[in-house]
Order: structure tokens, then sequence, then C-alpha cells
């Protein structure tokens, strides 16, 4: 029998990429980081895909720039989460920690997205050449015509503590995300149009990667990251108007004490819309697969094709596909009735290796779930009260 639950359950739990483990319990630790103090470290893991987050939980450095600087909120979502899988390439989820970047302070951060200035520009905008440390190409253009554009989008932070056999907890190691612009905007006047300058992936790639050197440095010689291992990693946003995410395309490691980047692993991911051309191309057996589902909704929905899904692929692989049906229902049990039947698509339609989720909402919010994970029989359906 399908599972349906008429109580609010939180998504992280249903959404974990296999059972919680329970067995631990909370644990209070001394912490040797900065201030010295007791922390705690959740019992619950809800999954090895993710890191537990040690009590209080402290915001990171940089968290109010992440909105200005991200265009979309699937950007926003797959930079933080991608990097996260990037680090367990480094950091083992049951022997590390999480934390919010706490090293790289947001006025630094706030320096280095901007552009560097020559002299004159540091005269005419009253800045010391100390504080003359932006990591974005000199403009020498005329106003409005730009000579470059901003490559660094925003720089994001993540660390990872690690715990001792005297209980001492202490920063093991750290991420850092480098968002790089794959649509440069500017305007000629402060109200004038919008203007986009699209930057080719390998002038990106390039940037990117010189830019990334020069992080590592100035980390460096900072005092506590003199020495803990480093993995940094480049992510493609993708732009304003995109309905999909960017994606990570490469990562290099750095070896405690060390400056230098070790070489850079590609990162093979990447995001489709269903239906499009690009995915028609890239992937026709898949998105014949998600055409046929969205043809059968149609069936219950003569008028209606307003179907999209969001597929993301490790390699040629389809790993997960997020499926959004936004629809107007007459009364509670029409939806209920609705999700029944798109229930058994799901189930009909797609291979059991693959992960779906299907979000039914319509203007009053969200109206059902469905989750039928990777390689199980019965799928998850949650109806909105």
């Amino acid at each position: 029998m399908r599972k349906f639950s008429l109580l609010a359950l939180s998504l992280v739990f249903f959404l974990s990429a296999c059972a919680p483990n329970f067995e631990k319990q909370n644990e209070t630790v001394q912490t040797k980081e900065k201030v010295e103090g007791k922390a705690i470290i959740p019992k619950y893991n809800i999954s090895d895909s993710y890191y537990r987050t040690i009590l209080p939980f402290e915001p990171g450095e940089a968290r109010g720039l992440v909105v200005n600087n991200i265009n979309t909120r699937y950007d926003l979502n797959e930079f933080e989460m991608g990097l996260m899988r990037i680090a367990q390439n480094s950091f083992d989820t049951e022997k590390y920690l999480f934390r919010e970047g706490q090293e790289i302070k947001e006025d630094e951060i706030r320096r280095w997205l901007n552009r560097k200035y020559t002299k004159a520009q540091l005269t005419d905008k009253k800045i010391k050449e100390a504080k003359n440390t932006g990591l974005n190409p000199v403009d020498t253009g005329k106003k409005g015509e730009p000579s470059s554009p901003i490559y660094l989008a925003h720089i994001l932070e993540h660390d990872y503590l690690i715990k001792n056999d005297k209980g001492n907890v202490t920063l093991g190691g750290v991420t850092i995300g480098l968002a790089l612009n794959s649509v440069y905007y500017y305007k000629k006047t402060a109200d004038g149009d919008t203007f986009e300058q699209k930057i080719p992936h390998s002038e990106l790639v390039r940037e990117g990667k010189k830019i990334a050197a020069e992080v590592v440095k100035r980390m460096r010689n900072m005092k506590n990251l003199k020495n803990v291992p480093i993995t940094i990693a480049l992510f493609e946003q993708a732009s304003k108007s995109s309905v999909v995410p960017g994606n990570f395309i490469t990562y290099a490691t750095i070896d405690e004490g060390s400056a230098a980047l070790n070489s850079w692993e590609k990162v093979n991911e990447k995001y489709f819309l269903f239906p499009s051309n690009e995915a028609k191309n890239a992937h026709r057996d898949d998105l014949t697969a998600f055409l046929n589902f969205k043809q059968d909704v149609e069936e219950y929905f003569p008028n209606y094709n307003g179907v999209i899904g969001r597929a993301f692929y490790i390699g040629d692989q389809l790993q997960d596909l997020n499926i959004n049906i936004p629809i107007q229902f007459y009364g509670k049990t029409e939806g209920i009735g609705f999700a029944q039947y798109v229930t058994g698509l799901v189930m009909e339609h797609f291979p059991k290796y693959l992960s779906v989720t299907v979000s039914v909402t319509s203007v009053d919010g969200p109206e059902a779930l469905i989750v039928r994970k990777a390689n199980e029989t019965e799928p998850f359906v949650h109806i909105y009260q």
C-alpha cells in the first residue's frame, strides 16, 4: 500500500539518502575555536550524505552577501549543497563536523569581490592601498563601457571541525566555493537598461583558476588557516533567467601547510530542464520517459501543459528528477485523487534506480509532495492540510 501522511513532516527526513542513524547521543565537547567554550554535537545523523552541525549554530561571515551576489535561488541551493558534496572527497561525514565559514571575515570577502583599482581610482574612491584587494580585473574602459567582465560573484566558506581523543573540537579543514559569472550584467548609466555579456566557458575557467590560487595564498597568511587542508572549487552560475541551477565544474585540494594547488579534478555534474532542446540533444531517452509522464498527466487535465522537470546528472547518469506541477483544484478530495493518480504514473514511467520528487502546487500553496527514492518499491506521499 502507498503511504499517505497528513502530518506536517520536515522535508529533510524523507529526502535523506539513507536511513537515519539514531544510535548516537547528544555529546557535549570542548571547543578550541576562537574563545574556549562548550559545544554540542547532535545525536541524530539523518544521512551519510550530510554532516552533523555543531551547536550552537554560528551563521557564516558572508551570510548576508550571498543573496545579492547569486543570480537565482536555484544557484544558491546548488552552490551550498554542491560544495558540501565536493567536501566529502576530502572530509569524511562520520569524522568531521560542519560549521558555516567563520575564518574569512565579511569585510574581507566584500573587498575581495571588488575589482582591482588603479592608483587614480583609489584616489577618486578615497580607498587606501591596503584595502585594494579586489580579485576581479581592473576596469580601464570608459564610463558605462567596462573593459572586462566581473568574473567572481561570490565566495563561500565551509568549515569542517574534528574532535580529538580529549574531547576538544578544532578546525580540521576548509572548503571554499568560488561562484563565477557565466553572464556579466552591467548598466551604462545608473538608471539605464541592463546589458549582458556572455563569458566563454574556457575564459571563465582560466580566470577562476587564477583567482583560486590567489585566494589560497591569502588564506595561508591567516593565523587559523596556515596549516589546515583546503579544498577550493569553481562554480559556474546560471543566468538570471534560468530555471535550473548552474554547477560546479572543477576543484583542487591543498595539502596541510602548503599554498600549492594539487591538480584540478573535473566535476562531471549538470542540471537539465525537461523539456528543452538541450535535454533532447543530450539525453533523449530520459526526456522521452518524462514526456510520456507529462502526456498522461495532461490526460487527467486535458487543457493543462505546465509540467516541468529539473534533472540532475552525474556524468551521463540521471540521478535525481524533480518535477513541478502547478495546478488549480476545486476541492481537497480532487487534490488527493490527483496525487494518487500521479503517484501511479511515477511508479510506471521512471526506472527504479532513479530518485523522483513531484511537487504539486496551486495558487494557495503546496498541495501534495510525492517522493520515490531510488530502489524503493513504496513512494512517500504527503497531502498538505
